[in-house]
């Protein structure tokens, strides 16, 4: 699907949405987060390409998969808790969405501790 498609999906949903809104709040809401789902969906199955040309560049560059997985493993809690805190805030728990991206910001931390070790370990090797 193109984005032209996902905007214009969008764009239905929000004017649907703010008709139902005003008729019955609790199948806005869930509208609402049927098309982020959907639009999530049909955005997953592009980044294949994504991880394949990331994967390539890190070949060609000889560095490990391992960071790239670290690294894509990042990205992945970025944009999963970005999803979640949006439909908090949608459906008005903006405090909620607020405890989503720090547990997020705790998790990306937790993952990237290999690849902090790493630099480090490289760092106290040039400093003699």
């Amino acid at each position: 699907m193109e984005i032209w498609q996902i905007v214009g999906l969008a764009l239905i949903v929000t004017v649907l949405g703010v008709v139902l809104k005003q008729i019955r709040p609790e199948i806005a809401l869930q509208l609402s987060i049927l098309a982020g789902a959907s639009i999530f969906i049909l955005v997953i199955s592009k980044i294949r390409v994504i991880v394949d040309l990331l994967q390539t560049l890190a070949d060609q560059a000889n560095i490990s998969s391992y960071y790239l997985l670290i690294i894509l493993k990042i990205v992945g809690v970025a944009y999963l808790a970005e999803f979640g805190a949006q439909i908090c805030r949608d459906a008005g728990e903006s405090a909620l969405a607020t405890k989503i991206e720090l547990a997020a910001k705790v998790g990306v931390i937790l993952i990237a501790i290999p690849i902090i070790v790493a630099i480090t370990e490289s760092l106290v090797r040039l400093v003699p």
